[in-house]
């Protein structure tokens, strides 16, 4: 007999945070604390970089964080980040979500959401 698991559904939202090289895997926890199974990381540049160069100065090096964060923890985690980029020059940065639209895939889903209700029934039965 075919069960039916009803899960319903958390929206997702990615986030996106430029911070400072040496503060990337201090963010990266940070941001995993709070539910996120998916994060990326890439050298990036700051929004100043064009008149730094201008003016013979350099920047510091930044890292751009994306991860996948369920909406219920959005909020919350966009508070704590800008709580973090207040504490001094060494932890500015600036972070957002964009809402997902729509997963396929049920286990890519469950991974993306943290849920562990989306495993395969025949993976839960040890079959």
């Amino acid at each position: 007999m075919d069960k039916k698991r009803n899960i319903a559904p958390m929206k997702l939202e990615v986030l996106l945070a430029i911070v400072h090289n040496d503060k990337a895997a201090y963010y990266s926890s940070l941001i995993q604390s709070h539910q996120a199974n998916l994060q990326l990381s890439m050298p990036a540049k700051g929004t100043t970089h064009l008149i730094l160069d201008y003016l013979g100065l350099t920047e510091r090096p930044k890292t751009l964080i994306v991860s996948v964060v369920r909406s219920d923890e959005a909020d919350a985690l966009i508070s704590l980040l800008s709580d973090t980029f207040k504490k001094g020059p060494g932890y500015k940065g600036i972070a957002f979500t964009v809402p997902m639209t729509s997963i396929i895939g049920t286990l890519a889903y469950g991974f993306l959401s943290n849920d562990k209700r989306t495993v395969k029934e025949e993976q839960q039965n040890g079959q």
